[in-house]
């Protein structure tokens, strides 16, 4: 049971990330929700569950594929290891985010469709770290895959949804000191997982 936890954390923590670093989807969030009003923000931030499911199917099929490779397996973890990195790098430097209203539209849910399957970030963390860390819980229990599936997309929209209510009572939120602190703590927690991929990656290599 304390590894299914482990990986409901692990969910969580990509969920967080996904939904609260700057990007164009959360961008398109706050533009939408200082335009028209908070549904429209909140219509943005479920965008992902719609999108996000022929690229999951294709990831883990692809990776089933290739499960007996060590070297390719070897190789996906590394290259995970290093979007992981980046995506810490990106938050440790925020320095919060510019609300923009000029950029927007109505059919607030059409447009988050089309921003997040032309985001190239979720083809990248479901083919490095996402369908992985799916057959690696998978191996586990299917329990484990299911939490870790669950606590993305629920924090991942659950976040995205609140920062559109904040945004909708006040702009200050967006630089505030809370904000800010809380996307480079979870940038130093990307750092900590990164280093695991990498250790995955060198056993898959058979360094260890």
């Amino acid at each position: 049971m304390m590894e299914s936890i482990q990986f409901l954390i692990s969910g969580v923590i990509f969920g967080l990330v996904a939904g609260i670093s700057p990007g164009p989807l959360l961008t398109l969030v706050i533009s939408e929700t200082l335009r028209h009003n908070k549904r429209a923000g909140i219509a943005i931030a479920v965008a992902p569950v719609l999108t996000d499911i022929p690229i999951v199917i294709s990831s883990i099929f692809i990776l089933t594929k290739v499960a007996g490779f060590q070297l390719i397996l070897g190789t996906i973890s590394i290259a995970g290891a290093l979007f992981i990195g980046y995506l810490a790098y990106e938050s440790i430097r925020t320095k919060g985010i510019k609300a923009d209203a000029s950029d927007s539209g109505a059919r607030s849910l059409r447009r988050g469709v089309i921003a997040n399957f032309l985001n190239p970030h979720p083809y990248l963390f479901w083919i490095a770290v996402g369908a992985p860390t799916v057959l690696k819980a998978y191996s586990i229990n299917l329990l484990s895959a299911f939490l870790f599936v669950s606590g993305f997309y629920l924090f991942l929209v659950g976040s995205k949804v609140l920062v559109a209510l904040l945004a909708d009572r006040s702009k200050i939120f967006l630089k505030s000191s809370a904000y800010i602190y809380t996307v480079k703590s979870l940038g130093v927690i990307l750092l900590l997982i990164a280093v695991l991929f990498i250790k995955d990656g060198l056993k898959y290599f058979g360094v260890f």
